[in-house]
């Protein structure tokens, strides 16, 4: 079936009920003669959002992609090594993964890791991003640069425009300071991060609404420094 190029019209009202009810029903039997509700009311809405947000980030020279084909995350549970077997995800999401840009808008170099996230389920839809559960070389960069240049980590984490928009960073914590840094080390909030992400909560106006590719745009702007700097850790 081929991507929908119409214009982002917002996510109904249903589609969260649908969510739901697939929590309650999570099985091929319920699922299969609803197959053409889930993507009339999930996947086609999410694809032209990812289409209409990839639009705001070219405009704005923002370093982020959205595609439609690629960014929304499969329905489908990878089940084989998990003791957890309901075939289905009982949310929707799409990842906007960091790429540099041209003055015109166009991607200028390969997609990093790392960037901003949608996320969509009953009771919990937000706009965040970061690096979530990151391998472990990359973590251990991104303490590195907390250490060697810890100025430059704080001028992006403490950007007023970021702090102001998602509080700051957030993210699943060690609950010592990790092997290799003093125990009173001044930077003891950013070294002990597992996770190095950020979110903000949405309310249903604004996930139901025609405006959301610009309020997600708009929110990721904001987290730029932050997710350059996390784009370009070398690990």
């Amino acid at each position: 079936m081929a991507t929908s190029t119409a214009t982002f019209e917002g996510f109904r009202p249903e589609a969260v009920e649908f969510l739901a009810d697939l929590a309650q029903n999570n099985d091929r039997a319920w699922f299969q003669p609803r197959k053409a509700e889930y993507e009339r009311l999930l996947k086609e809405p999410l694809e032209r959002l990812c289409a209409a947000l990839d639009e705001r980030f070219a405009a704005a020279g923002i370093p982020l992609s959205a595609d439609p084909a690629r960014s929304p995350f499969r329905i489908y549970r990878d089940v084989r090594f998990s003791k957890e077997k309901s075939p289905y995800k009982t949310k929707v999401g799409a990842r906007c993964p960091y790429v540099e840009r041209g003055p015109d808008g166009a991607s200028v170099a390969a997609e990093r890791r790392g960037g901003g996230y949608f996320h969509l389920s009953p009771g919990e839809i937000f706009v965040g991003g970061g690096m979530w559960h990151p391998e472990p070389p990359r973590i251990a960069a991104w303490r590195a640069l907390v250490a060697d240049d810890p100025e430059r980590v704080h001028a992006a984490a403490e950007d007023p425009k970021f702090v102001a928009r998602f509080g700051g960073l957030d993210g699943e914590r060690l609950t010592r300071v990790p092997k290799g840094y003093a125990k009173d080390h001044p930077d003891t909030d950013l070294l002990t991060l597992k996770d190095v992400t950020f979110g903000r909560r949405l309310s249903d106006e604004e996930a139901f609404g025609p405006d959301l590719p610009d309020r997600l745009a708009d929110d990721l702007a904001t987290a730029v420094p932050i997710l350059r700097l996390l784009a370009n850790l070398a690990a």
